[in-house]
């Protein structure tokens, strides 16, 4: 097969989808507007022939799509302040604040973690993840605070890649979520996936979802609201802001899995990454690290506790 196409056949399960909504779906990090524009452009074909973004699909549709020559990027460093929990020349842990992006991507090429990074760090980041993400290792949500692990050079990327695809990096959140619980703790297991008709949004997904495990303790009871602590046994996409919504209780102000906090505007989730936990890839110490909650998340808490 050409290295320059990708090739798909519709499955059964796909059938009446429209082209566009089933390329965007299967092409990683490609919007539904990328793909309409490749099909202007003559760039996929189906079954043969140019079609419209709107076609819909059978089964057994064979379609192949022209993947165009990749555009050059540089990114800018920019001195943006950066809350530094620990560094040395292997590893940086960063508290993230709110409405900061972790790395750049379409439409956001600039303000990001990895601009600041780049200006913090020089030319010390891993180029493992390439030039988007130098260093990256993991990522948290662009309204979720709280730490992430940055690696410096390529060896401790690696060693901590294999970390987390292990389980072995420990990391544990605190959220405000609305309603009661009855029991103390308790674990959600449920697979989680693409959303079958919001691409945007995850979901879980029985048939087409990656297992998922999100173990939650209460902290704290309001009237209405429960603050707790979630520890990821996994790591995918919103899993927290998923799995909680599926059991009737969305993180508060989480607009996309849940609504709006009546009593503030949080702008966006009330999530935070409090614990990090993990073994350093060159002295292989073990090493814990803490995130109060930010000002606004423990205002919250102070509101509820009077109302």
């Amino acid at each position: 097969m050409d290295d320059k196409c990708l090739q798909f056949v519709v499955e059964k399960e796909d059938e009446g989808q429209r082209l566009d909504t089933f390329l965007a779906s299967k092409i990683e990090n490609a919007t539904r507007s990328a793909i309409q524009k490749l099909i202007e452009e003559g760039r996929v074909v189906v079954e043969g022939y140019a079609p419209k973004s709107g076609l819909k699909l059978k089964p057994g549709m064979q379609i192949s799509v022209e993947k165009p020559e990749p555009v050059p990027l540089s990114l800018e460093p920019e001195d943006i302040p950066l809350d530094v929990v620990y560094e040395d020349s292997d590893i940086i842990v960063i508290n993230k604040p709110k409405d900061l992006v972790v790395h750049p991507a379409a439409g956001n090429w600039q303000g990001t973690l990895v601009n600041a990074l780049l200006s913090h760090c020089k030319d010390s980041l891993s180029d493992i993840n390439g030039v988007i993400r130098p260093g990256i290792v993991h990522r948290i949500d662009k309204d979720t605070t709280g730490l992430l692990v940055v690696a410096k050079n390529n060896e401790a990327h690696l060693f901590l890649s294999e970390q987390l695809k292990q389980h072995k990096i420990i990391r544990t959140y605190e959220a405000l979520v609305e309603g009661g619980f009855k029991e103390d703790s308790g674990t959600i297991s449920a697979p989680i996936g693409r959303h079958p008709t919001q691409r945007k949004k995850m979901a879980v997904n029985w048939v087409h979802g990656k297992p998922a495990v999100t173990h939650y303790q209460v902290l704290e009871r309001f009237k209405g609201y429960t603050h707790i602590r979630l520890r990821l046994e996994t790591g995918r996409t919103h899993q927290i802001r998923v799995h909680m919504a599926s059991i009737g209780h969305p993180v508060c102000g989480d607009t996309v899995y849940g609504r709006p906090f009546p009593l503030m505007n949080t702008d966006g989730q009330v999530l935070h990454a409090r614990f990090l936990e993990m073994v350093h890839p060159r002295t292989f110490e073990h090493m814990t690290f803490e995130a109060p909650l930010p000002e606004y998340f423990q205002t919250l808490i102070n509101k509820l506790r009077q109302r």
